[in-house]
């Protein structure tokens, strides 16, 4: 699987797309996810998936400290080369 701050954006991008029933495009990965309309149900999900897909726990307060899809992807990349490492 690929674990590249790229790929894991994409793949954040759909899942969430999906979760918000809008294109993939349009989310920014720049933008905080309460400005994306995350909100704690969301924010949840998404942790869980993240779990089962990377083998990477992610705390919810680890959202606070990494509030967009760009942060996020970073510390999972950096979490995945340090279990694989």
């Amino acid at each position: 699987m690929d674990t590249s701050k790229e790929a894991i954006v994409t793949w954040c991008q759909e899942y969430l797309a999906s979760l918000l029933e809008v294109p993939a495009a349009t989310i920014d990965p720049a933008t905080d996810f309460d400005r994306l309309g995350i909100d704690s149900a969301l924010a949840v999900a998404l942790l869980i998936e993240v779990e089962d897909r990377y083998g990477v726990d992610l705390a919810p307060e680890d959202l606070f400290d990494n509030p967009n899809l760009d942060a996020v992807a970073a510390y999972l990349h950096e979490q995945s080369r340090r279990s694989v490492g």
